[in-house]
């Protein structure tokens, strides 16, 4: 008897082990990454099950759901046979959407306590970015947080920053304190003197409008550094 090389295509499977079926009847946290990815694509192609493409698209980013994050539509659609436009955008905008959720959840909270809490505050909207942007929190006398602000955006290496900006809008809206952020697409998260300088102009201008400067964090993907950590706010 002749053998064959047939795969069992999704529909085959049993019903527990499909990916839609899997998370109706265990859950969503039952399903490994792929199978969460391949819910999103939707379809496979007669080469491979929707699953192993998933799994093909997992394996370039080293299973780092983060780094897949970093594709663009024009990424994925070129980078991987068997993605298409819609597919694409359904899955840039699904992992937005995960992003998004983290920025809500954290808002919640409304207190900023550390370095942490900015860090993981900003670092949905920073982490990715091919460029910098420089962004100021406001908040009232309890720390709660009233608004955050995009100041500017710039280059790879650098953004202009006016604190006459950061002023009127933490004055037109009342803010007690203030935490400045900006990201380094470099991944070097040490300050520049052009850092250092902005930060003493800002805590300097603060002080005079009856503000507090609270920190100025720099975010890289996976680190930071905060100027009130290192000790840098001790005068």
């Amino acid at each position: 008897m002749e053998e064959t090389n047939v795969k069992l295509r999704i529909k085959n499977w049993a019903k527990e082990d499909r990916p839609r079926e899997k998370l109706l009847y265990k859950g969503v946290n039952a399903l490994t990454d792929a199978e969460l990815l391949a819910i999103i694509i939707g379809s496979g192609s007669k080469e491979e099950t929707v699953v192993e493409l998933s799994q093909r698209i997992l394996q370039t980013t080293d299973n780092n759901i983060n780094q897949l994050g970093k594709l663009s539509v024009n990424q994925l659609i070129s980078g991987f046979k068997g993605i298409g436009e819609a597919k694409a955008v359904g899955i840039v905008a699904a992992l937005e959407l995960g992003k998004r959720r983290k920025i809500s959840e954290i808002a919640e909270k409304k207190t900023i306590t550390c370095s942490i809490d900015i860090y993981n505050y900003f670092h949905p909207l920073l982490c990715d970015l091919g460029y910098e942007e420089f962004w100021v929190l406001l908040l009232n006398r309890s720390n709660r947080i009233i608004d955050k602000i995009k100041i500017s955006q710039g280059g790879v290496s650098g953004t202009h920053v006016d604190s006459k900006l950061i002023y009127k809008e933490a004055i037109s809206r009342l803010a007690s304190n203030v935490i400045i952020c900006h990201n380094h697409p470099s991944g070097n998260n040490h300050p520049s003197a052009q850092d250092d300088e902005i930060t003493t102009k800002i805590k300097n201008g603060a002080k005079l409008l009856d503000m507090s400067l609270l920190d100025h964090i720099i975010i890289c993907d996976g680190n930071y550094y905060s100027y009130a950590d290192a000790g840098r706010f001790n005068d």
